[in-house]
């Protein structure tokens, strides 16, 4: 738990098809597991495949907090998608916020028709070290890819949260969350790509 802070309030965003949901909560589950009261709540932008998704998670020793994060009150942001990070960077954000996102654009459909133009990858990332304290990236749907199952993309971004050390949840106890959710081939693939995340994490941080 980051020091002197509660509760602690994570901001998971993408869009819809990535497992931002599920991501959240494990996240939740692991706290609740650890003896925190824990909320979450669940805003989603559109309701077909590829709208925004955006969840909060609000950990606390003291009391259940409110299911709503504060405008400007974000502790950690994990984004999936790179442009959805930078909107709610933009609207949770502040000086000392911590961000980990994922580098792999979606692309919306207007973007795919010619109708409007995505940002550049660069542009993108300078503007989130702007708003943000901390900022790691990485690109999690490659390496979800490359274990075979873009699906995996949100676990790799668990492994490399747990990595950043910006929350009170370690590895091994969000191992313990993977192998309560799954089970057989699935846990392992699952167990596989949290450690792929927090290698990668790691090897950019050295």
């Amino acid at each position: 738990m980051m020091a002197g802070k509660d509760p602690v309030n994570i901001v998971v965003c993408g869009v819809g098809g990535q497992g931002n949901v599920l991501l959240s909560r494990l996240i939740a589950k692991a706290f609740v597991n650890k003896g925190y009261h824990c909320t979450i709540s669940e805003t989603f932008g559109g309701s077909q495949r590829g709208g925004s998704v955006m969840s909060h998670v609000r950990a606390s020793h003291l009391e259940a907090p409110g299911v709503l994060i504060p405008r400007g009150k974000a502790d950690v942001v994990v984004g999936i998608e790179p442009m959805e990070t930078l909107r709610i960077l933009a609207t949770y954000g502040n000086p000392s916020v911590a961000v980990i996102s994922n580098t792999r654009p979606v692309y919306p459909m207007s973007c795919i028709m010619g109708e409007k133009e995505y940002p550049d990858l660069a542009s993108i990332k300078a503007a989130i070290r702007t708003l943000s304290g901390r900022a790691w990236f990485l690109d999690a749907t490659e390496m979800s890819m490359e274990i075979g199952d873009t699906l995996l993309t949100n676990i790799i971004m668990i492994g490399a949260l747990v990595a950043t050390e910006t929350i009170d949840l370690t590895f091994h106890e969000m191992e313990g969350i993977l192998r309560e959710q799954f089970a057989g081939k699935v846990a392992d693939k699952n167990l596989a790509a949290l450690q792929r995340g927090r290698v990668a994490l790691e090897q950019a941080i050295a």
